[in-house]
C-alpha cells in the first residue's frame, strides 16, 4: 500500500506540473552569431510586411507595425522607429531599386500624419484606414485638452531628409503644419512656473501604464519621457528648417530645445537617486491673501512660508530616466551615476533579457499580459532595448550598450526559432513571450544593434 500511495503522490505531482523553466541561451560568441543570423533571415524576408498602400483615410502609402492586432493602421513613434530599421535593413540586403521602392512609403508615414494637422497644430495619435475626417474626430474630443501625435514627428522628417542628403523639398508645403504641431506642445502644454511639457491625460501616451502618468490628475505628469522626445523634436525642427532655407525660424527652434534642456536638467535630475525622473505638477497655486486675509488678527495659510518649488520628483524607477541619455540630456558626470546606479544593478533595470520597463523593487511591478493598455511596468519591449543601448553608446559605454544589444538578439533569435515571430513584449527573466505574435515594428531594430557589434555602418534615428 505504501509503494502505490507513494506511486500515486509521483503522478498526482507530475500532473500538476509544469516543463523545466525555459532559460535563454548563453551569451557565447556563437550563439551570438547563430541568433543574428537566424534575425537575418527572417526579417530579410518579412521586411515587406510592414508596406502598407494607399486607400481611404490614408492618402499615401505608409508603414504598418505589423501583426493582427496592427493590421492596417498608422502609428506615431511606432512607424517613425520602424522606419529606422527598415533602412538598415535597405542597406544590408536591398538594392538601388529597394530603397527607392521603400521612400513613398517612408514619407507616406509623415504626410498622411500632416494630412491630419491644421492651424490648431492638433495630429491624431493613430489614423486607420477608415477613420473619419480631422473636422469629424473634432467634434468628439478638444484638440485642446486630449493628447496628441507624439514629439516624433519632425523627428521622423528629418530622418527621412537625412536619407535624402538634405534635400526636404517634398515637406515644404506642409512644414507650417508641422511647426503648428509643434508649437502647439510648447503653447499649450507646457507648465508655465518649470517650462516642462506635460500629458493631457494618460490616454495613448505610448508608454500606457506608466505610474508616474497612468490615472494620474490630467495636466499633471511632467514625463521625462515626454520632455526628452521634445527635446530632439525640436532640434529636428530646427534641421529641417535650415534645409528648407529658413534660418530665422531654425534658430527660434534651436533656442526653445536649449531652454527645455535646461530645465529638464534643472527639475527632473534626482540628485539623491543619480537619475531621471518624471516630476508632479499638480500643486495648489501659491496665492496672495484675499481681502479677509488682511483683516487685523485673521490667520492666513501659510503666508509666513509659500512653497518655492514648482514640482515634486516622481521617484518612481521607471525605464524613462535613461532617455536622458537617448536625448543627449544628461551631463557626462550624471551619465556615468546614471549607468553605475541605475544600469549596473541588476535589482533595478538590467534583466537577462534587456531592459526592464519597471524596477521589481516598485510595488507596481506587474509583468501580466495587457492590452488597453500595453503593459509597461516591468515587461521587457524591443524599443526600450535600442533606446538605452543608444543613449549608452552617446556615452561611451560601450560595454554596457553591448551586453544589452546582446541580450536583444539572443532574445528575438530564439523567439523566431520556437515561434517564427517575434511578439510585442516578453519577460524580464526568462524572455518568454507575453502577447501578439507576429508583431513587427521596432523589433526589427535588432539589426541595427547587430550591425554596431559587428563594426558594420549603423543607421541611427536623427
Amino acid at each position: 500500500m505504501k509503494t502505490i500511495a507513494h506511486t500515486l503522490l509521483i503522478v498526482l505531482a507530475t500532473l500538476g506540473a509544469c516543463p523545466t523553466q525555459a532559460q535563454l541561451p548563453e551569451r557565447t560568441p556563437e550563439n551570438i552569431a547563430k541568433y543574428t543570423a537566424i534575425c537575418r533571415k527572417q526579417i530579410y524576408a518579412d521586411m515587406k510586411g510592414m508596406y502598407r498602400q494607399a486607400g481611404g483615410a490614408l492618402k499615401y502609402p505608409f508603414l504598418a507595425p505589423g501583426s493582427n492586432q496592427y493590421l492596417d493602421m498608422l502609428w506615431d513613434w511606432d512607424s517613425w522607429l520602424s522606419n529606422i530599421a527598415l533602412r538598415q535593413i535597405l542597406l544590408e540586403h536591398g538594392t538601388d531599386a529597394d530603397r527607392r521602392e521603400a521612400l513613398p512609403y517612408e514619407q507616406g508615414c509623415v504626410l498622411n500624419a500632416l494630412s491630419y494637422g491644421g492651424m490648431d497644430g492638433w495630429i491624431p495619435i493613430w489614423i486607420e484606414r477608415n477613420a473619419p475626417s480631422r473636422e469629424e474626430m473634432l467634434r468628439t474630443r478638444n484638440p485642446w485638452k486630449s493628447n496628441m501625435h507624439k514629439p516624433t514627428l519632425a523627428q521622423h522628417a528629418a530622418f527621412i531628409v537625412g536619407v535624402m542628403n538634405g534635400d526636404a523639398e517634398w515637406l515644404r508645403d506642409e512644414f507650417y503644419v508641422l511647426q503648428a504641431f509643434v508649437d502647439k506642445y510648447l503653447n499649450f502644454h507646457r507648465h508655465k512656473a518649470t517650462g516642462l511639457l506635460y500629458w493631457e491625460t494618460d490616454e495613448a501616451i505610448g508608454v500606457d501604464n506608466d505610474p508616474s502618468t497612468f490615472y494620474r490628475p490630467h495636466e499633471s505628469s511632467g514625463s521625462i519621457f515626454l520632455n526628452a522626445l521634445m527635446y530632439k523634436e525640436l532640434l529636428a525642427t530646427a534641421y529641417l528648417a535650415d534645409c528648407l532655407h529658413l534660418p530665422d525660424i531654425a534658430v527660434r527652434f534651436r533656442s526653445e530645445a536649449a531652454t527645455l534642456k535646461k530645465n529638464i536638467q534643472t527639475h527632473c535630475w534626482d540628485e539623491r537617486d543619480g537619475f531621471y525622473y518624471s516630476v508632479d505638477l499638480n500643486l495648489l497655486p501659491v496665492e496672495k491673501p484675499d481681502i479677509d486675509g488682511l483683516l487685523p488678527g485673521r490667520l492666513y495659510l501659510h503666508v509666513g512660508q509659500p512653497r518655492t518649488y514648482d514640482c515634486l520628483i516622481q521617484r518612481f524607477s521607471v525605464w524613462s530616466g535613461f532617455m536622458a541619455l537617448w536625448a543627449g540630456i544628461a551631463t557626462p558626470q550624471q551619465a556615468a551615476v546614471i549607468v553605475e546606479k541605475q544600469f549596473r544593478d541588476p535589482r533595478l533595470f538590467n534583466a537577462p533579457a534587456g531592459i526592464r520597463t519597471l524596477s521589481p523593487l516598485e510595488k507596481m511591478y506587474d509583468v501580466r499580459a495587457s492590452g488597453n493598455p500595453s503593459s509597461w511596468q516591468g515587461p521587457v519591449w524591443i524599443n526600450v532595448n535600442y533606446l538605452v543601448f543608444r543613449g549608452l553608446l552617446a556615452y561611451g559605454f560601450t560595454d554596457e550598450a553591448r551586453e544589452v544589444a546582446q541580450k536583444t538578439i539572443l532574445l528575438l533569435g530564439r523567439d523566431y526559432e520556437r515561434f517564427g515571430a517575434l511578439h510585442e513584449y516578453y519577460l524580464p527573466d526568462n524572455g518568454e513571450p507575453v502577447l501578439n505574435k507576429g508583431f513587427q515594428n521596432w523589433n526589427l531594430l535588432v539589426l541595427n544593434m547587430a550591425a554596431w557589434l559587428e563594426g558594420k555602418t549603423v543607421v541611427g534615428e536623427f
